[in-house]
């Protein structure tokens, strides 16, 4: 397949190139609006009770009680006044003047009704605001309210809707602030890695083609299913982070066979050159994104559409990329010859003899060597400080999205902390209960009055609502709770209002039901993508190294290294260590979806540096390079790039550290810190010492299964030149 695609990229380059040009116009044309097709959230499973509970009281009322627009307005004459009363009435009819005729007319009754003298839960505890509740408001319809009372100062907006509506504006707003930082600054960094404007503008290019080919297959998918605006930030990131280690991989090993076979400048390369490329560092790709879209695909088994978007998105990203690293890049650079070398500033410069110089004489290979002369005290040392990283992983945490997901300076996150402190709980609740009792029974409420009761008594309810009928017998009873509606507490608070003895079926709903719901659902499937990432790890290093043990290997430092991350997120996100810096308020837990999440594109991310330098590992041995040595020289020639490639890859990913939602600082950290952990620490001091210590164990295998490698092998190598 490899030598196929060389020939191609050298006997159809421009045919190639434009193919490549019109699949990514396509892209752009088709893919460019997916926004629109994306929805904010996807959080839920289906199959948990809180959802249930939820679609039970949407049934029989008509609204979703997740839909629910809270109205904070300010009433400097008395929150009890007719003025107040008449400032209400105001607010609701000018939103309203702005809705489709039924929505107007709900929202103009519930304006009405806002009567703080009868509902004295209404009036804040300084009696100078009120709260306007109007249930069934979706996005759109929170839209068009919050333009038509843009200008007034004396209400703010919040509630469900207009939380994902805020959250939709600045995700899109914070990809291009990411996209703005982050593409000058890997432009300028790939300028000094790669040492010339022309080859610098590779991983831009082929980070294009992926990005925007990603972008098609998810506007397509967004026709069949439901998926997650998050997906775009996973999906840019990837793209420029993959782009650039594919297109090091390539052109640096393009660059060495071209000295290696005495190229002089200006001469053109015989298809030798490339076949050699695609055979050594395109064998190197394939595996990689094999790895990599694997270690994401394994996100598509949680029931969640937020995983399921993340894992689809990051799939395609990683195939697409490398696609363009396997067939647009080869033909560009059979195109180019040795003018991938043009346009290099004398300080940046690097001659063929210096590219081709003995590996014996590098930085990497002398401390390879030096790492190899005290393997256990520096791999015992290196792992202790892995593990200590990740020891405050025992005491994490775990939440869901609310409004403090947002900014401090968003309605959204204003009205939630004034409710949370100057309202009643019950007001916008964590938790609510959903009875269903027969239709017409005359004891249906009391009966639902009496377990009401029971929930009133238990620890940790600030206030319980009067139950409400809301229709075909479904009563609603709401539980406001002391702490947050994500605090342990809350979760205890479930359990217990799900344990009380009740003569009718009750759901239980709610944020803090939603949180206890999800960690079960992700725990269900956890076990699932595990297996699949384990699997294909193990699959795709022993069918490149023949090794048993060296997969095994692989998964477990890749394990100490994700370990390592989730200790510091702990620290950073659930304890606020260096929340002022990174400009966030903490909620003091990880979102539940962010480790599954991060730990799939860090296993994917570990095994591609890996398998970098075992494939230079195992060519230095095939050379006839002891165990040793070989190791050696394969960190040196690897070394560099894997460094450089980590350190764009970092600014890539690291460039959504900036956005102002929480989970999306998650997960730019958390995959920047995986990449320079595994880049520093794990192939720097790690790799080499514990392939000292295992010596030739590093490449056993079984007998059955070294001569089904040996098969493929011969195969391999017959199907490649």
């Amino acid at each position: 397949m490899l030598a196929r695609l060389s020939a191609l990229a050298s006997r159809r380059a421009r045919l190639v190139l434009a193919g490549a040009l019109a699949f990514t116009v396509a892209g752009l044309i088709v893919g460019g609006g997916v926004t629109r097709h994306l929805a904010s959230g996807g959080f839920d499973d289906p199959t948990m009770q809180s959802v249930q509970a939820a679609d039970l009281l949407k049934r029989a009322s008509g609204n979703d009680p997740g839909a629910t627009l809270l109205a904070i307005a300010r009433t400097p004459e008395g929150a009890r006044s007719a003025a107040a009363r008449a400032r209400l009435r105001e607010i609701a009819l000018q939103a309203a003047a702005a809705l489709p005729a039924a929505d107007a007319a709900r929202l103009a009754a519930a304006g009405a009704s806002a009567d703080p003298t009868q509902d004295p839960r209404l009036v804040a505890r300084d009696g100078r605001s009120v709260l306007l509740i109007v249930s069934g408001v979706s996005e759109a319809l929170a839209g068009r309210i919050q333009q038509a009372l843009a200008a007034r100062q004396d209400v703010l907006l919040g509630g469900s809707p207009v939380v994902a509506r805020q959250v939709d504006r600045i995700v899109a707003s914070d990809l291009r602030t990411a996209e703005l930082i982050a593409f000058p600054l890997v432009f300028l960094l790939s300028l000094w890695v790669f040492r010339g404007l022309v080859a610098a503008l590779l991983p831009p290019l082929v980070g294009a083609v992926a990005i925007a080919g990603a972008f098609l297959g998810l506007r397509l998918a967004a026709e069949a299913t439901t998926l997650s605006v998050y997906a775009l930030n996973l999906v840019v990131g990837m793209g420029l982070g993959l782009a650039i280690d594919y297109s090091l991989f390539v052109v640096s090993r393009y660059r060495e066979e071209l000295a290696r076979a005495g190229v002089a400048p200006g001469e053109r390369p015989g298809p030798e050159v490339l076949q050699r490329t695609l055979a050594t560092a395109g064998r190197t790709v394939l595996f990689s994104g094999l790895t990599v879209a694997a270690a994401l695909a394994s996100l598509l088994v949680f029931r969640q559409k937020f995983l399921f978007s993340m894992g689809l998105g990051g799939m395609l990203v990683a195939l697409v990329a490398m696609g363009a690293a396997l067939v647009a890049l080869p033909a560009l650079l059979s195109l180019l010859g040795t003018r991938v070398n043009s346009l290099s500033p004398g300080f940046l410069q690097r001659s063929a003899a210096a590219a081709a110089r003995p590996a014996e004489q590098g930085f990497w290979f002398r401390l390879a060597a030096l790492v190899m002369r005290r393997p256990l005290p520096i791999a015992c040392a290196s792992a202790a400080l892995l593990l200590a990283l990740a020891s405050p992983f025992l005491g994490i945490r775990f939440t869901t999205v609310d409004a403090r997901v947002l900014p401090s300076s968003a309605s959204g996150y204003q009205v939630s902390e004034l409710l949370r402190t100057s309202f009643a709980r019950s007001l916008n609740p964590s938790i609510y209960a959903a009875v269903q009792t027969p239709s017409g029974d005359p004891g249906a409420a009391s009966r639902v009055r009496a377990w009401s009761e029971q929930v009133r008594r238990l620890p940790d309810v600030a206030d319980v609502s009067p139950p409400a009928a809301t229709g075909s017998g479904v009563w609603r009873v709401d539980v406001g709770t002391v702490g947050y509606g994500n605090d342990p507490a809350a979760e205890r608070l479930v359990r217990a209002i799900r344990a009380l003895p009740s003569a009718d079926p009750v759901l239980v709903g709610g944020r803090a039901a939603f949180l206890v719901d999800q960690k079960r659902s992700l725990g269900d499937r956890l076990p699932w993508a595990a297996a699949i990432v384990v699997i294909v790890t193990l699959l795709v290093l022993f069918a490149m190294t023949g090794s048993l043990l060296l997969p095994i290997k692989a998964v477990l430092l890749n394990l100490l290294t994700i370990g390592a991350v989730f200790g510091a997120l702990v620290l950073v996100f659930q304890h606020g260590w260096l929340h002022e810096l990174l400009g966030f308020t903490t909620p003091g837990a990880i979102d539940t979806t962010q480790p599954l999440m991060i730990a799939a594109i860090g296993f994917g991310l570990s095994t591609d540096y890996g398998v970098f330098l075992l494939s230079r590992i195992q060519e230095a041995r095939h050379a006839g390079a002891d165990d040793s040595s070989a190791v050696a020289q394969g960190l040196e020639r690897t070394g560099r790039i894997v460094t450089a490639a980590a350190l764009l890859f970092v600014v890539a990913i690291g460039a959504f550290a900036t956005s102002r939602i929480v989970q999306i600082k998650e997960i730019g950290i958390g995959t920047a810190l995986a990449v320079v952990l595994d880049a520093t620490i794990v192939r720097a001091l790690l790799v080499p010492s514990l392939m000292q210590l295992l010596g030739r164990w590093n490449w056993w295998a079984p007998g059955p299964l070294a001569r089904l490698h040996t098969r493929l092998s011969s195969r391999w190598r017959r199907a490649s030149w």
